[in-house]
């Protein structure tokens, strides 16, 4: 790690370790400060910032079912927050891999991609379930990480446990967080600053923590995205929002060498107004997004309602409807059990579904056949 890009404004201390056969210089973050003066770019995006985050969260509050918005959100969260880290899956692998868990052949076999996925929207649905009845803690923490890497590349990175030896960042190593030692004493820091009063602005206070998250580095793999998924759950509560609507990682991955420079530069200079203005830029862009998104998806449910109606539609497909936005994917078996309907009804719902234009079977020589409904696929998961 090059010392000499560290100033005398670094929020830390560099320390001389030993990596491999050579030294070199560790950082190890000092404690957040309890209070915060406000640069003065950051307040008109911070206002900015609230006021699409409130619209936000206003959309949402009103649906009759909020998880026809927030699964597509969630799932797309999770492709975006794993492909910064160099795993990729399209929409329609995930939705798959959901409909059919299949266990990987080879190392260089796709399907782990698609489990790495499903299984950090697996950790958020569980770091959210828990956030029902405890507050957010290390253990939360270590219980996201365990899921994330359950039985995926970097399992054998000791999930669910924090670090016991030294790591780099970069190949280069241009980045080295604490020694081991240092690692708990850290993050003790870190938990209680997250619970103890504080006159900074909520969401300036998430931005901060994860940035210490990300600097303490806490695990042998995964640091990055379990990050994220404590930046959505904090931004969640310390908010207030009605239900957990935003997830920057589309952002960050969009703009990822400035997400990844800001970073350090916090660590290095102690530039907080850059780190703190791209990420309030990152939940307008978000906020936007995902109201967009709201609104293209609800006037689509309407006209798939409309086009059964001229149908002679039924309850059951409407139903059936509402299940469709929050996974645009079915077999013809699963929507059998859905609906409690036979296999023969069932045969006929999926023509009356064709026919309506909401559905198609997929290109795939795949088996059972699998349908999807490829105008939820392109509001929901394509890039605006």
């Amino acid at each position: 790690m090059q010392r000499d890009r560290f100033t005398e404004n670094a929020p830390g201390e560099l320390r001389q370790v030993t990596l491999g056969r050579q030294t070199d210089w560790a950082f190890i973050p000092h404690p957040l400060p309890p209070a915060w003066e406000n640069p003065p770019s950051t307040w008109s995006l911070l206002t900015q910032a609230k006021e699409a985050l409130g619209r936000l969260d206003g959309v949402g509050r009103y649906m009759p079912n909020y998880n026809l918005l927030l699964r597509p959100l969630q799932r797309r969260e999770a492709l975006r927050s794993s492909s910064l880290e160099g795993t990729y899956a399209t929409p329609e692998q995930l939705l798959l891999f959901e409909l059919d868990p299949q266990q990987p052949q080879s190392v260089s076999d796709p399907v782990n991609a698609w489990q790495e996925v499903a299984n950090y929207t697996k950790a958020l649905e569980l770091g959210l379930h828990l956030l029902e009845s405890r507050p957010l803690s290390l253990n939360l923490i270590r219980e996201m990480h365990r899921t994330l890497l359950m039985g995926v590349r970097g399992a054998q990175a000791n999930p669910g446990h924090f670090r016991r030896g030294l790591v780099k960042i970069g190949s280069n190593a241009r980045f080295i967080p604490p020694p081991a030692p240092e690692v708990l004493p850290c993050l003790d820091r870190l938990e209680k600053f997250i619970h103890q009063p504080s006159t900074i602005d909520p969401l300036l206070l998430c931005f901060m923590v994860h940035y210490q998250f990300e600097s303490i580095h806490p695990f042998i793999d995964g640091n990055g995205r379990v990050g994220r998924l404590l930046l959505s759950l904090m931004i969640y509560q310390k908010c207030q929002l009605d239900h957990p609507w935003l997830y920057l990682s589309a952002f960050f991955d969009r703009y990822k060498d400035e997400y990844i420079d800001n970073l350090f530069a916090v660590s290095a200079t102690g530039n907080w107004e850059a780190w703190l203005n791209f990420c309030l830029r990152g939940v307008i862009d978000q906020s936007q997004d995902s109201i967009q998104r709201f609104d293209a998806l609800l006037q689509l449910r309407n006209q798939y309602l409309e086009r059964l109606s001229q149908q002679g539609g039924n309850i059951r497909l409407n139903r059936l409807i509402d299940y469709l936005f929050e996974s645009p994917a079915i077999t013809r078996s699963q929507l059998a059990e859905l609906c409690d309907v036979s296999y023969p009804t069932a045969t006929q719902d999926l023509e009356r579904l064709i026919q309506a234009n909401i559905l198609v079977e997929a290109d795939w020589s795949q088996r059972p056949k699998i349908y999807f409904a490829p105008e939820i696929m392109v509001i929901a998961y394509q890039d605006n």
